[in-house]
């Protein structure tokens, strides 16, 4: 009789909800039914579905919140001041004048917003934003000597880009790094990233007689930063930041003023690859593509360290059961790819990687990609046409501090943080010390084998993997890029073999 009843109960309860058949929509809740802001954005995470090559909509697949300013913030500032290396770069090798870098830099802010949009707002929102590839400024000169062509070398690293992005190699490639070689890649770009701006801080001060303004500026600025990781607020570290240098800076007397002007830019593909106008380059020929190819090659394998360490710094610092809006490598590359091609047929000066100054404060606001996305397309927006936001995000006591502690710091601490348990303190070294000999591509390549043939880190792990993923395809990449880097001459003591043939 209790057995009749117990089913007869059963029947009548509601049938359980399964919470991921559930839309985004559906699941949220608003921030009064939490007990602290910080389970209300875990849950948000938690709960977002993104759906790759179909619409997610605002406010019905995410919502927009106060943290999604600050990697808007701190991605609008690293994308001006990246291009405009690059730009000046080329300007510099080329012998363009300095209205070019302004133009173009302007322009690439606009190319760079329709892309966002389209891609990590609406189709893709797992796709990081296409940023800019540092790691690649100090080849432009050697590019331009060689008489590489910008364009030529846009387009074939998109083909390239494209290749490797259909073929799943970017996700391959991070699935072999162990903890360790991650741990190490990241200290490493934090380490010297967070020294480099210091230099640069300190060499600005000096070159207008007031050196003492980037001590007080960088001192002042790790107090705040301490105090906004005891208030676990650290999300807020790069507006208050850039807020305590420039406001410090200008009133220890600093010279400052806004020169660049509302305007747009010529918008014209064919000005800018016309003979006498924009590049005065003209469009590429078949020997412009032969020249950059072994760079465009070593560009395109550079891609995986980087998108990797963006990667893992996000699965750090989400909650659990977030995977769902982890940054997905392949998508983060095709994107990448799309845009750096169209970007050079219109006639930008960018190249393309995953956009650090972006993810990584997202990171640690644990916000997704694609509301602080839309955002960061409306400042960049901004930022060209008005002009003088411009002149601010590239002024030296807010640029450097916004980088420090909105990408580099946080990358050395996700380092520590990879490698403080098990057998990760060998790879790590090894990256480090390999990376520090040539360059991080370098360094990852190389200690992933080392790694992965169980010379270095964990032998436990080294022995369940298969031949391929032990030594095959980890020799392959170090082969490969150790051969691009000693054709372009990127192998310190070694001459360019490229040009070692043309001798011959």
């Amino acid at each position: 009789m209790s057995s009749t009843l117990e089913s007869v109960h059963i029947r009548l309860d509601k049938p359980q909800i399964n919470e991921d058949e559930l839309t985004y929509d559906q699941q949220h809740k608003p921030r009064s039914e939490f007990g602290s802001r910080e389970q209300y954005l875990d849950h948000e995470l938690q709960i977002m579905a993104p759906k790759r090559w179909r619409p997610n909509l605002p406010f019905k697949d995410y919502r927009f919140e106060i943290e999604d300013t600050i990697p808007a913030l701190a991605g609008t500032i690293g994308k001006v001041v990246m291009v405009g290396a690059i730009a000046a770069t080329f300007a510099e090798a080329l012998g363009l004048n300095e209205g070019f870098i302004l133009e173009n830099v302007r322009y690439e802010l606009l190319i760079a917003s329709v892309f966002i949009i389209l891609f990590s707002g609406f189709l893709l929102p797992t796709a990081n934003l296409a940023g800019t590839h540092g790691p690649l400024i100090p080849l432009i000169p050697i590019i331009v000597a060689a008489g590489g062509h910008p364009m030529a070398f846009g387009l074939l690293i998109g083909a390239f880009g494209l290749i490797l992005a259909i073929s799943k190699g970017g996700s391959m490639l991070a699935n072999l790094t162990s903890k360790g070689v991650c741990g190490g890649l990241l200290l490493y770009l934090g380490f010297v990233g967070t020294a480099s701006q210091v230099k640069n801080l300190f060499a600005w001060a000096e070159g207008i007689g007031m050196s003492h303004i980037a001590f007080v500026v960088i001192f002042c600025t790790i107090i705040l930063y301490a105090l906004l990781d005891h208030f676990r607020k650290r999300w807020l570290a790069v507006p208050l930041s850039c807020l305590l240098g420039g406001t410090l800076a200008f009133a220890m007397g600093a010279p400052f003023s806004f020169q660049t002007e509302p305007g747009l830019p010529n918008m014209n593909p064919m000005y800018w690859w016309g003979e006498d106008t924009g590049w005065m380059l003209g469009l590429p020929t078949l020997e412009h593509f032969m020249v950059v190819l072994p760079f465009a090659i070593l560009a395109v394998a550079m891609w995986s360290p980087d998108f990797l360490g963006h990667q893992v710094f996000q699965k750090i610092s989400y909650p659990e059961r977030t995977e769902k809006v982890h940054m997905n490598i392949d998508d983060t590359m095709t994107t990448a790819s799309i845009r750096q091609t169209f970007g050079s047929l219109l006639g930008g000066s960018n190249f393309t990687s995953s956009w650090g100054t972006y993810i990584v404060p997202a990171a640690i606001a644990k916000r997704p990609i694609p509301a602080g996305a839309l955002l960061t397309a409306l400042f960049c927006i901004i930022a060209s046409v008005w002009g003088y936001p411009m002149d601010l995000a590239i002024w030296q006591p807010v640029l450097c501090v916004a980088l420090i502690v909105g990408v580099f710091v946080p990358l050395l601490e996700a380092g520590m943080e990879m490698t403080r348990e098990g057998k990760t303190t060998q790879s790590a070294a090894i990256v480090v010390f390999s990376s520090v000999l040539v360059n991080p591509a370098f360094g990852w390549s190389l200690t992933m084998l080392l790694d992965n043939l169980g010379l270095v880190g964990c032998k436990e792990r080294s022995s369940k993997l298969s031949k391929m993923s032990r030594w095959v395809l980890p020799g392959t990449m170090f082969i490969v890029l150790s051969g691009v880097m000693a054709l372009v001459g990127l192998l310190p003591g070694i001459p360019r073999l490229s040009q070692v043939f043309v001798n011959l």
